[in-house]
């Protein structure tokens, strides 16, 4: 990720004051996220569930 997006999306989450304060722990944050994104994988069918349905009272 290079470094003006970064400084783009964390300003955009509001990270303004840890931006300036902690530049390098936000960039640390900013690569980790991308490397666990990149682990997710996406369903093929949109509407499918990865597990079943939670239902209120089942189980109690």
């Amino acid at each position: 990720m290079d470094k003006e997006f970064m400084q783009a999306l964390a300003q955009r989450a509001g990270l303004d004051k840890a931006l300036a304060e902690f530049p390098d722990d936000v960039a640390a944050a900013a690569a980790q996220a991308a490397s666990v994104m990149a682990k997710i994988k996406t369903p093929s069918d949109p509407r499918a569930e990865p597990w079943p349905a939670m239902r209120a009272g089942d189980g109690l």
